[in-house]
C-alpha cells in the first residue's frame, strides 16, 4: 500500500499525474464532484442561513467507499482536484466525506499537468480555501434557488416542464432582443459605384466611389457623367503601418476562435481541451488571465528564434480586459512550446494547433506594411475615386497566426501597381451595384459568448452549459436555413450606354445561428415582465461580483444570499398569486366569412393557430408550421393552416389525408404516418404525390428476406441504414452494400448482433425480473421494468450479488415514492 493518496477529479488527470511520481503515491479519481444538492428537492435551508443539504448520490457511493477504505491506510492524502472554485469545492467535499484529519490532509494546486508542476505543487502545499468554497456554493445555492422558485411559476403560468435560471435566462433575452432588432429592422437599399481603371502598362486598378446614391435615377445620372470622361491620378499617399498580435488565449477567446476557425461548438471546445489539459499537453482551460509566466515567455522566445529567427522574437505581457476577470492562473498555453504538433486525434489536434500557433504569435514581432491611397479623378464632375493597397514589409506574427473576426470581413486589400500623380488611365468599366443595409446579425455560439464576457455575465465554466441548456430546453435552436433569394440590379456603363440587368442573390442565411422559439419568446417575455431584477444584465454582472467579492473574502456568502432572497422570494410569491397567464396570444385579425377572431398562442403541443374567442364553443385550431412562429406569422398564413388536413382520397379502403403535426408536414393513410420532404408545403400534395410517398413506404415495409422463420425488413433512420428483424434493429455499417444485401450478410448481421446482446448480459436473475447490462462509455446498468440505475465506471458490476442490487432497486423506488408523496402533498 503506497504512503500517498493522491485524489484527482478524472481517471485520465489521475493517469498522466501517475507518470510523475513514483511508487510511494497512488493517484486515484473521485469523477467529479462526489456530494451535491439533491436532485429531488431544494436542498437548501434558507431558515438556517441557507445551510446546503449536501449528499452523495447512489452511483458515487462505491467511488466513496473505496477512497475513504485508501485514505484511512495512507500516511498523507492529498487532495489534487483543478485550481479554481469548483475545484476546491471538490476538495472540500473530499475533506468532509472521507472524514480526512487536518494533521495528514494537504491541498496542492498546479495550472499545468508536467512534471516539474506536480513537483513544485508537492513541495509547496496549503489548506483548502474556504473563501473559494464558499464563493462556489454561493453560485450553486444562488442558482438552486432561482431555478427551484422560478420554474414552478412558469409551470403555473406558461406551461408545464419548463425551467428558468439565472445565466441561461439572461442569454436567452439577449436571443430574443436580436431577434426583435432584426424584424423591426427596415432595410434600404443604396448604389454603390465600383471602377476598373488601366494604367499605360496595362496594370489594373479596382476603385470605388466614396459616396452611395440613394436611387436608381441617381446611380444612371452619374454612370451617365462618365460617358467620353478623361481619368487620372490626383493624389497618392504612402503611409507605414502595422498588425499587432492577438493576446493568448482566455477560456472565452479560445471558444469563440475554435468556433470561427474549427466550425467547434463551445461545449466541443471545452472537452477537447479538457483532455489536451489532462493529458498534460496545455494548461488549466477555465481562465480569464491572459498572462503567461516568465518560464513560459521564455521559452516561447528561445522556440521562435529556433523556428523563425531572433528578429521574429518579441516578447510582450499582455493585460485582462475582461470585466470581472478572476483566478490567478495563466492564459492558455502549450506546456512545451517546442512540441508543434501534439500527438493526439485529429480533433484534438486542431485545437492544440490553435493554442500554439496563438501563444506562439502573442511572443511575436509585429508585422510591418506600406499602405497607398489613391486618388482618381475624371474631367467631368468633382468626385473623386479611391483605392488602397498595401504592402507587407516584414510578416512578424502573421508567418504564424492571424486572429479570425465574427463581422463579415471587408473586401481584402491587394497589391497596387505603380503609379505617379497626374498620370492618365483608361476606364475599363464602371457599374453601380444596388445593395442592401443589414440588421444585427444573429448571435453564434461564439459572438453570444463574447457578448456574455462583455456583459460581465457568467464566468469561463458557465458558458457551455449555459449555451447546451437552452438548446436542449428548446427555448433556442440552431437555424438551419441557406437563406432566400432576393432580387437586385445592376447597372453598367457600357459603350456610351447605361444598361440596367435585374439579377439575383441569396441572402440571410441563418445556418448554425441561434434563433429564439416561440416558447423561448413567451417565457422570455413573461420573466422580464414580472422579474425584472433577474433578467437585468447589471444585476447579473453584480451577482457575478459579489461571487468575485467573496471569494477574495472580502463578503460573507449567507450575507449576499440573504440580500438577494429577501428581494426574490415575496415576488415570487406575488407573481404566483397575482400574475395573468402568459400564452404569448397574437390577434392576427378577423376572418373573412365568418368575421370570427384570429390569433396565434401557444397550445399544449407548440404553437396554434385558434379561429374564435376563448368563450366561443366551435374554436378551431391548427397547428404553426415547423418554420412558423407566433411573433412574425400573418393572418393570411394562419388561414392557410386550416385548409389542413385535407382529404385527398382512399387507397385500398382507407382515407389518405394530408396534414401538419407536431414534428412536421405528413401524409397518413389509415393509421401509417408517412413524413413530407423537408420544406414541402402539404398544401401543395396531391393525390399523385401521396400515393407515390404509400407505394415507397409499402416497399421499404416489405420483407427483404426471412431468418429463423421471422421477416427481415430494411429502412433508413436517423443514424444510416438497418435492418428490423424479431423487433431488433440492426445498424448496417459501410461494410455491406446495403442496396445489395445477400442472405449470408443478412444472416451475419443479426447474428452478429444477437451475440452482441447477449454479451451486454452481465447479469440475468430472471425470477426477480432483474438483469445487469452493460452501457455505453465503459458503465454499466441495472434494469427492473421501468427502473434503470446507471452505474460509475469503478463499479465492477460483474462482482455484483443480487442482494446488493435489490437493496439499490429498492433505495430508487423509495426515493421515487418519497417524490411523488411530495408533489400529490403539494397540489393539495
Amino acid at each position: 500500500m503506497a504512503k500517498n493518496l493522491v485524489i484527482v477529479e478524472s481517471p485520465a488527470k489521475a493517469k498522466t499525474i501517475e507518470k510523475f511520481l513514483g511508487k510511494d503515491y497512488q493517484v486515484e479519481s473521485s469523477y467529479g464532484h462526489i456530494a451535491d444538492l439533491p436532485s429531488k428537492e431544494i436542498g437548501v435551508d434558507v431558515e438556517n442561513n441557507f445551510k446546503p443539504k449536501y449528499e452523495v448520490s447512489g452511483d458515487k457511493k462505491a467511488v466513496v467507499k473505496k477512497l475513504k477504505d485508501l485514505a484511512k491506510k495512507a500516511e498523507t492524502v492529498w487532495l489534487a482536484s483543478d485550481e479554481d472554485r469548483e475545484g476546491e469545492a471538490i476538495a472540500w467535499h473530499l475533506a468532509e466525506e472521507l472524514k480526512l484529519r487536518k494533521e495528514n490532509t494537504k491541498r496542492i494546486v498546479f495550472h499545468e499537468i508536467t512534471k516539474s508542476a506536480i513537483l513544485k505543487a508537492i513541495e509547496n502545499p496549503r489548506a483548502i480555501d474556504y473563501n473559494l468554497v464558499n464563493a462556489q456554493q454561493a453560485r450553486r445555492v444562488l442558482d438552486r434557488l432561482v431555478g427551484y422558485e422560478l420554474s414552478p411559476v412558469l409551470w403555473k403560468k406558461v406551461k408545464g416542464g419548463l425551467s428558468a435560471g439565472r445565466v441561461q435566462s439572461v442569454a436567452v433575452r439577449l436571443i430574443v432582443e436580436r431577434e426583435r432588432e432584426i424584424n423591426d429592422f427596415k432595410v434600404n437599399s443604396t448604389y454603390s459605384v465600383v471602377a476598373e481603371f488601366v494604367t499605360g502598362e496595362g496594370k489594373t486598378i479596382k476603385a470605388r466611389l466614396p459616396k452611395n446614391f440613394t436611387t436608381e435615377s441617381e446611380a444612371k445620372m452619374f454612370l451617365e457623367k462618365n460617358i467620353n470622361a478623361l481619368y487620372k491620378v490626383s493624389n497618392l499617399e504612402t503611409k507605414p503601418a502595422k498588425k499587432t498580435p492577438a493576446a493568448p488565449f482566455t477560456t472565452s477567446t479560445l471558444q469563440q476562435e475554435a468556433s470561427r476557425k474549427l466550425y467547434y461548438s463551445v461545449g466541443q471546445t471545452m472537452m477537447l481541451a479538457q483532455r489536451l489539459y489532462e493529458s498534460g499537453l496545455i494548461t488549466y482551460m477555465r481562465t480569464d488571465s491572459v498572462n503567461l509566466s516568465q518560464d513560459a515567455m521564455k521559452a516561447a522566445a528561445a522556440e521562435i528564434t529556433k523556428s523563425y529567427g531572433a528578429e521574429y522574437s518579441n516578447p510582450k505581457t499582455y493585460t485582462t480586459k475582461a470585466k470581472g476577470a478572476q483566478e490567478a492562473h495563466e492564459a492558455i498555453r502549450p506546456t512545451n512550446m517546442a512540441l508543434h504538433n501534439a500527438p493526439v486525434d485529429r480533433d484534438q489536434a486542431r485545437l492544440y494547433d490553435l493554442i500554439w500557433k496563438r501563444t506562439l504569435a502573442s511572443q511575436m514581432s509585429d508585422a510591418k506594411l506600406e499602405r497607398t491611397s489613391v486618388y482618381i479623378e475624371a474631367d467631368k464632375y468633382k468626385e473623386q475615386f479611391t483605392a488602397a493597397g498595401e504592402v507587407l514589409l516584414f510578416d512578424g506574427f502573421l508567418k504564424v497566426y492571424l486572429e479570425g473576426h465574427d463581422d463579415e470581413e471587408e473586401e481584402a486589400e491587394g497589391i497596387l501597381p505603380a503609379l505617379k500623380v497626374g498620370e492618365n488611365l483608361t476606364r475599363k468599366n464602371l457599374t453601380a451595384t444596388q445593395r442592401f443595409s443589414k440588421p444585427a446579425a444573429r448571435y453564434t455560439e461564439a459572438s453570444l459568448v463574447k457578448k456574455l464576457e462583455e456583459l460581465g455575465i457568467g464566468r469561463p465554466s458557465t458558458y457551455a452549459p449555459t449555451i447546451s441548456t437552452i438548446i436542449a430546453r428548446n427555448y433556442v435552436e440552431k437555424g438551419t436555413t441557406e437563406g432566400k433569394e432576393r432580387d437586385y440590379k445592376l447597372l453598367e456603363l457600357k459603350e456610351g450606354v447605361v444598361t440596367v440587368q435585374n439579377l439575383v442573390e441569396k441572402t440571410g442565411s441563418d445556418k448554425g445561428k441561434m434563433i429564439p422559439t416561440d416558447i423561448g419568446i413567451i417565457v422570455n417575455d413573461f420573466l422580464v415582465k414580472n422579474f425584472k431584477t433577474i433578467l437585468d444584465y447589471n444585476f447579473t454582472a453584480k451577482v457575478e461580483e459579489d461571487f468575485d467579492a467573496i471569494a477574495a473574502g472580502n463578503e460573507d456568502w449567507a450575507k449576499m444570499m440573504r440580500d438577494f432572497y429577501n428581494h426574490f422570494h415575496p415576488n415570487v410569491k406575488n407573481v404566483e398569486e397575482n400574475a395573468e397567464r402568459e400564452s404569448g396570444e397574437r390577434v392576427l385579425g378577423s376572418h373573412p366569412e365568418s368575421g370570427k377572431t384570429v390569433l396565434v398562442r401557444l397550445g399544449k403541443f407548440g404553437p396554434i393557430a385558434q379561429i374564435g374567442d376563448p368563450e366561443d364553443d366551435e374554436k378551431q385550431f391548427a397547428s404553426l408550421k415547423t418554420d412558423q412562429n407566433i411573433g412574425t406569422i400573418s393572418l393570411e398564413e394562419a388561414l392557410d393552416l386550416f385548409l389542413l388536413p385535407k382529404m385527398l382520397g382512399d387507397y385500398k379502403g382507407e382515407e389518405v389525408e394530408v396534414n401538419n403535426g407536431r414534428f412536421g408536414p405528413y401524409v397518413r393513410v389509415g393509421k401509417t404516418f408517412i413524413s413530407l420532404a423537408k420544406g414541402e408545403d402539404p398544401l401543395d400534395v396531391t393525390y399523385e404525390r401521396a400515393l407515390g410517398l404509400i407505394k415507397e413506404k409499402e416497399q421499404a415495409d416489405a420483407p427483404i428476406a426471412t431468418y429463423d422463420g421471422l421477416p427481415v425488413q430494411k429502412g433508413v433512420g436517423r443514424f444510416g441504414p438497418y435492418l428490423k428483424w424479431n423487433g431488433i434493429f440492426i445498424n448496417v455499417n459501410k461494410k455491406y452494400d446495403f442496396d445489395n444485401l445477400s442472405q449470408d450478410d443478412i444472416n451475419e448481421l443479426i447474428e452478429d448482433k444477437v451475440r452482441k446482446e447477449k454479451e451486454k448480459v452481465i447479469h440475468n436473475w430472471e425470477s426477480e425480473g432483474i438483469r445487469v447490462e452493460k452501457a455505453r462509455w465503459g458503465r454499466s446498468v441495472i434494469i427492473k421494468g421501468k427502473t434503470k440505475i446507471e452505474l460509475s465506471k469503478d463499479v465492477d458490476a460483474a462482482a455484483l450479488t443480487l442482494e446488493e442490487v435489490k437493496t439499490m432497486v429498492e433505495a430508487k423506488a423509495g426515493s421515487a415514492k418519497k417524490t411523488t408523496k411530495k408533489t400529490t402533498t403539494k397540489k393539495k
